[in-house]
């Protein structure tokens, strides 16, 4: 072979070692392991799921059927838990609405038991009333995580309460603490106590009074004068 023959042999075997060009600027070491690229790959975002629209809740219209929803239910997100019933007389005239169950313990007899049930029924026996001749219901058949109830589920279970009391048709409805005074007053249970608002009912109304839940009046006694106040307005009402 001759020399032409032969610079063309070897530059067609840089060529295909990658080398293209005869002179760089910097010196290249040709034969070593290229260097890892330690540049960190961010991954590509995943495309957002498409949110769900709300499953609509269509709500009884009878109050049996009412309360065995809110019993066994899966189209509202409530919390885990055991739930507990309505109690008391129906057609009483005088409803009485909470927030929730004040126990989480199934083995647990009522809405009230304990020293805040002791206390609800003295407020009861103030009005001339004891759990047989209201009725005392909930917003939520169950618990909360440490007592509370969010926004979006309180909005959702405040519909159901309105037809509740709807069919329940009481003469005068009692709602203890801020979140059925939210719902029944459109105010928090400071202001609205200061309040009477009329709630309508399938072509009926009904008086509402706003007071404390006995459970917060066993922490704060001092405000067991305001709750008197309270219920007196209840009766004055009752004997109008």
């Amino acid at each position: 072979m001759n020399e032409i023959g032969d610079i063309e042999n070897t530059l067609n075997w840089w060529r295909e070692a990658g080398a293209d060009v005869l002179v760089a600027d910097e010196p290249r070491g040709w034969l070593k392991e290229p260097k890892a690229d330690l540049t960190p790959v961010r991954p590509r975002p995943e495309p957002a799921a498409e949110a769900k629209p709300a499953k609509p809740v269509v709500i009884p219209e009878d109050l049996g059927e009412l309360r065995r929803f809110l019993l066994e239910t899966d189209d509202l997100p409530l919390p885990h838990g055991p739930r507990f019933d309505a109690e008391g007389d129906p057609s009483a005239g005088l409803m009485i609405l909470l927030a929730m169950p004040e126990t989480q313990e199934a083995e647990d007899k009522g809405l009230l038991p304990g020293d805040t049930g002791l206390l609800f029924d003295r407020m009861l026996a103030a009005i001339g009333r004891d759990r047989a001749s209201v009725y005392l219901a909930t917003l939520s058949p169950v618990r909360g995580p440490g007592g509370t109830l969010d926004d979006a589920l309180v909005s959702q279970l405040g519909e159901i309460a309105k037809k509740h009391v709807g069919l329940a048709a009481p003469k005068r409805l009692i709602v203890m603490g801020n979140a059925p005074s939210r719902v029944f007053c459109g105010a928090d249970l400071a202001e609205a106590r200061t309040l009477e608002p009329i709630v309508n009912h399938n072509g009926g109304t009904v008086p509402v009074t706003a007071t404390f839940h006995p459970r917060f009046l066993l922490q704060h006694p001092g405000f067991k004068a305001e709750s008197w106040k309270d219920l007196q307005i209840l009766i004055e009402g009752q004997t109008a």
